[in-house]
């Protein structure tokens, strides 16, 4: 039983098996596509040729002067290969609007479907599905193009490139990066690296918070109870055991509250041994985190915190007073709903007891401090006046809704264009389910989750090939256990709650980054095993159906990974390259290679494996994860 559901601009047409489905293929309309068509246009994708012709067809068929204007003819690749390689349900779709039976409107479409040099007759199925089966010839062609194309594999450029900053990781300084970080740090260097690919500038803006009242007790710390030599040791660890033991002493004594907020107060009027201090503990901090984002190959552009708007925050309340947007409540300076919103989307406002109250942001306290909000305000200036962002991109996690909200109302209330998106994320959990913690309660640290994840995997390479020389296995262990940590976030619908389980992550089978590291590793083995690199091959002719199956899922990487960016969704990337990995290690199997029963047939197989490793490797690199050569 096929459905079709749709959300926004997206149609998502998928097969009820009775057995839940590895990805529900979302396929965008044909005025998508035309959005994404390059300035030097490549050879255009199945999907658009048969949505060519499927519109072509219905512009002939006795319902075209029943078109309404706002149809779209969509195509999307089969669930079920079974019944062909891309279905249709435009015939359902109109004949619903239009009055007329919608089998028999699929069967004049396919009547009148022209289908030379693309794909076998259309079939209808069901109510009136239509099934198109791409030509073994088509295939075969555009498999001869893509080897030629090694730097995009077929992917078109954006039409219409932006200016993206991309705000992500954003950890606090003189404190370690937890586990919670990796959903933000590894979410937005995915995004990254599929702008800049597709054409958009960006810039990759590290939100650092690296000022605020956490830096009075900071400073008192470093003042009373620093150990230099542990500081020199493990800066983040004493920097940490510091700020615990300032808490509590602070529990101890309310007094000493008092005395931190004196500190934070001379450290923000410019005292120069505050100032010292404070820039030390910066400098330190950076330094354990460059630790990190170097093992995850994680870079940015800018590592722009909070302290450098610290100047701009005052200008901007009296700018925003000035103008009308801000106003006094109670000694304070707050942002309250302008009304230009229903209620239940106004931000500004929350329902208590059925009744609408006020909930106004907060930009200046009473006592004349400011709030993330003014921070994050002046921030969208500079993005916008000094970067020329035409989109900011705040991959946050799911609780600071309510935070992003508000800020992206007060920016389109200042008139400013870019276009702001919030792009949250769920949880990570343990096994029981609930927030991710170390036995004694403490948040797990994200340095030692990496450091188990590249021991795990050494284990696991150990026992598989235990003839490798160590470096060989250092080197292959650590890009498995950072790859097995990647896959497992990018694998999720971001706002999934997942479970962390090391077992699962790192398992052989299934879809993990093993799996599909294993499959890259096939594709080069055959070439190591011949002794030399792919030459080329003048054509191509498939003998078997896996051998068609392999092409077609490649040549489909220049349909998915444009969408990838819609509602930013890297687990579309991740779905599609565990379909790839699937096929050709089904390929693999049922295909001999360099044993082919002839040179047309080997050399065929031979390209597909080479343009497998290509698209795996580069589909895998778009994710941040480095493939091994061997394993």
């Amino acid at each position: 039983m096929q459905k079709t559901k749709t959300y926004g601009h997206l149609h998502l047409l998928f097969e009820y098996t009775g057995e839940p489905t590895l990805l529900i293929r979302a396929h965008l309309r044909d005025r998508r596509n035309e959005a994404h068509c390059p300035s030097k246009k490549m050879a255009e994708t199945f999907t658009s040729l048969l949505t060519k012709q499927l519109n072509e067809a219905l512009a002939q068929s006795s319902v075209a002067s029943d078109l309404p204007d706002d149809f779209n003819a969509d195509i999307s690749p089969a669930q079920n290969t079974q019944f062909g390689d891309y279905q249709a349900n435009a015939a359902m779709v109109l004949a619903k609007r239009v009055g007329k039976n919608p089998r028999e409107l699929a069967g004049e479409i396919v009547e009148l479907f022209e289908t030379e040099g693309l794909c076998e007759k259309p079939e209808i199925a069901g109510p009136g599905f239509i099934n198109f089966r791409i030509s073994g010839e088509a295939i075969e062609s555009r498999i001869g193009e893509l080897l030629k194309d090694e730097e995009r594999l077929g992917v078109d450029l954006v039409a219409d490139p932006q200016k993206i900053v991309i705000d992500f990781s954003a950890p606090n300084v003189a404190k370690p990066m937890h586990v919670g970080h990796i959903r933000s740090t590894i979410i937005g260097d995915t995004l990254s690296r599929l702008a800049r690919f597709l054409g958009h500038e960006v810039v990759a803006d590290n939100h650092i918070g690296d000022w605020g009242t956490q830096f009075g007790m900071i400073l008192w710390g470093w003042k009373n109870l620093l150990d230099q030599d542990a500081l020199k040791k493990a800066p983040l660890d004493e920097m940490v055991r510091v700020y615990k033991a300032v808490n509590k002493k602070q529990e101890e004594d309310q007094s000493l509250r008092d005395i931190c907020k004196a500190e934070l107060v001379k450290l923000q009027q410019g005292d120069e041994e505050n100032r010292k201090i404070w820039e030390e503990c910066v400098a330190l901090s950076k330094q354990g985190l460059q630790e990190i984002y170097g093992k995850l190959d994680v870079k940015f552009d800018h590592w722009l915190g909070e302290s450098f708007y610290n100047d701009q925050l005052g200008p901007l309340v009296d700018e925003l007073i000035a103008d009308g947007t801000a106003t006094e409540s109670d000694g304070a300076i707050v942002i309250f709903s302008d009304g230009s919103l229903p209620e239940k989307e106004d931000p500004f406002l929350k329902n208590e007891d059925d009744e609408w109250k006020p909930q106004p942001a907060l930009i200046r306290k009473s006592d004349g401090g400011f709030l993330y909000a003014t921070t994050d305000l002046a921030t969208i200036d500079y993005r916008i006046n000094e970067f020329g962002a035409d989109e900011v991109w705040y991959v946050v996690g799911a609780p600071q809704q309510l935070h992003f909200d508000q800020i992206i109302s007060i920016s389109k209330r200042r008139g400013q264009k870019a276009n702001l998106k919030f792009v949250p994320f769920g949880s990570i959990l343990g096994k029981d389910r609930k927030m991710l913690k170390t036995r004694d309660g403490e948040v797990v640290q994200l340095a030692d989750v990496l450091i188990e994840s590249v021991e795990r995997a050494r284990l696991i390479v150990e026992e598989k090939n235990p003839d490798l020389s160590d470096d060989e296995k250092t080197d292959i262990a650590t890009k498995i256990g950072i790859g097995s940590v990647k896959y497992a976030e990018l694998s999720q619908f971001r706002m999934t709650d997942y479970i962390f389980d090391w077992d699962t992550m790192l398992a052989l089978k299934g879809n993990t980054a093993p799996y599909l590291l294993n499959a890259y590793v096939r594709t080069r083995a055959i070439f190591r095993k011949m002794g030399t690199e792919f030459s080329g091959v003048d054509s191509l002719k498939f003998t078997e159906p896996a051998e068609k199956a392999i092409a077609l899922k490649m040549i489909q990487f220049g349909e998915v990974l444009p969408t990838v960016l819609d509602d930013f969704r890297p687990n579309v990337l991740a779905a599609y390259l565990y379909e790839l990995a699937t096929a050709y290690h089904r390929f693999w199997e049922a295909c001999p290679v360099l044993k082919a029963e002839s040179d047309e047939i080997r050399d065929t197989r031979l390209a597909l494996c080479e343009m497998t490793g290509r698209v795996l490797k580069h589909g895998l690199g778009l994710l941040g994860i480095a493939v091994p050569e061997r394993m």
